[in-house]
């Protein structure tokens, strides 16, 4: 079956930055979201990436152009899945929300089509669970921001077949990604090493050990990373990280357990940039 139509569930941070690749990679893409503000947000900051994209000489102003050309922003779920070809949804990270979905996409989906979930930690395995086609679910996990990220991590559940992790690759080269193939474990490759870093450096900041400036600083300069560990958890999102150690703590034991500084964080409603405050503050929405 040619690949020409790919579905987007969810319309967030995620969502908006898989659909840019995905209309950038010579996709028909379809942007679902039940909320119409959300959706015209997403086109708004998809737009800007585009012109970021042509300012920094990835795309040209006419392929940026025909990518804006190929995205189709939806509101109905049923609509979006029935024209697609391939599926990825960009839903948050809750187990609940995401089994409903997936229920619902294999509903109204195609047999042959491709359902992908974009998680940092999830089980591939459950959510397959939930449709009749487990052999066609697998899990795609982009990184923040995706349209500078080259990486995806692919996951195998324990029944997805070799033909659709291969058809997912094919999918993420068009989109100009590199990939890496995972066996489902929790947390992965690099949210396992990444959600260690930053709770440790959460509980540094615990003991005043040094400032989050000054760990950033140093992790940024000393060991070479793009950003501090504050400045990506302020990115992603402390509820999201914290949502994923504690399912790591579930599954893997006591060294993922969650930072107390960081469990309180999240209580206060300090979420990171979208909150307009977390680890740094931002002065209103980030």
């Amino acid at each position: 079956m040619p690949l020409e139509t790919i579905a987007v569930i969810g319309s967030g941070i995620m969502g908006r930055g898989i659909a840019y690749a995905a209309a950038a990679g010579g996709f028909r893409t379809i942007l679902h979201d039940v909320a119409a503000d959300a959706l015209e947000r997403a086109l708004t900051h998809i737009r800007r990436d585009l012109d970021e994209g042509v300012s920094r000489g990835k795309l040209t102003a006419a392929e940026a152009a025909a990518a804006l050309e190929r995205l189709v922003p939806e509101p109905e779920m049923g609509a979006a899945a029935a024209e697609a070809d391939f599926v990825i949804e960009a839903v948050p990270e809750d187990m609940a929300l995401k089994l409903r979905t997936f229920a619902r996409l294999d509903e109204r989906c195609p047999e042959p089509v491709v359902l992908a979930t974009n998680t940092s930690g999830l089980s591939i395995t459950e959510i397959a669970a939930a449709t009749r086609r487990p052999g066609r679910v697998v899990g795609m996990h982009f990184f923040n921001p995706v349209p500078r990220m080259k990486l995806v991590e692919i996951v195998k559940a324990l029944d997805t077949s070799a033909d659709t992790v291969g058809l997912t690759q094919e999918v993420a080269r068009r989109m100009g990604k590199e990939t890496v193939v995972v066996r489902e474990s929790a947390g992965f490759i690099t949210s396992r090493v990444n959600a260690m870093i930053g709770n440790e450096a959460f509980l540094m900041l615990q003991e005043g050990l040094a400032s989050a400036e000054d760990i950033d600083k140093a992790l940024k300069l000393g060991l070479n990373h793009p950003m501090g560990p504050f400045e990506l958890v302020d990115l992603v999102g402390l509820d999201t990280r914290l949502a994923v150690l504690e399912h790591m703590h579930r599954s893997l034991g006591e060294k993922y357990r969650p930072a107390p500084l960081l469990v309180q964080y999240v209580k206060a409603g300090r979420l990171g940039r979208k909150a307009g405050r977390g680890v740094y503050d931002y002065g209103g929405r980030g």
